[in-house]
């Protein structure tokens, strides 16, 4: 796992063997943030990262720029490893450990991308609960996204507020969008 770019470009991240892990590849999380450095400023947007794991994502956004970032994992290791890894870069990411329905369902800030990496093998029920809570509870700015990575035998295409996927590889990100009449 290595930072693709900005001002840690190139540094190598060593989780620990006995996190329950799976970070996003770097050939995926490359071809991620290409898509995002088209649409927006980093330094000027908010990001939440959930089922945040090693934080990889976090990282990424915190070395382009992004100083607003917030990171939920219920894994206790996972979150001492963000921290520690945050603290040794100097990045500003906070972290809450919580479940992150729990999170989703008492929270109020919105945020202006919301990245979601939850286990594989999450039934598409369990996957739809995020976007559901994410769009109930107005977490998404107006303009921005929600992303949720999973596998390609995954589909979320019928879900609300559902835009479009990409894939790399065995990797999936579908991408959810604020639609017009959430605002009329």
């Amino acid at each position: 796992m290595r930072i693709i770019s900005g001002k840690y470009k190139g540094r190598k991240l060593v989780a620990p063997k006995k996190l329950p892990v799976r970070p996003t590849t770097d050939m995926a999380k490359e071809a991620l943030f290409n898509i995002l450095n088209n649409q927006y400023y980093f330094d000027e947007i908010s990001v939440l990262d959930l089922f945040a794991g090693t934080g990889n994502i976090s990282y990424e956004f915190a070395s382009r720029g992004t100083e607003n970032i917030t990171c939920v994992d219920q894994n206790y290791g996972c979150i001492k490893y963000i921290i520690e890894t945050a603290e040794s870069f100097e990045m500003s990411i906070n972290t809450i450990k919580s479940d992150v329905f729990s999170f989703l369902e008492n929270h109020q800030q919105p945020y202006t991308i919301i990245f979601a990496d939850p286990p594989y093998e999450f039934p598409v029920e369990e996957f739809a609960k995020i976007p559901e809570l994410v769009f109930q509870n107005n977490l998404l700015e107006k303009d921005g996204l929600l992303i949720l990575e999973h596998s390609k035998h995954t589909d979320l295409s019928g879900l609300p507020q559902y835009s479009h996927s990409k894939s790399y590889g065995g990797n999936m990100f579908s991408f959810f969008e604020l639609t017009e009449e959430k605002y009329s």
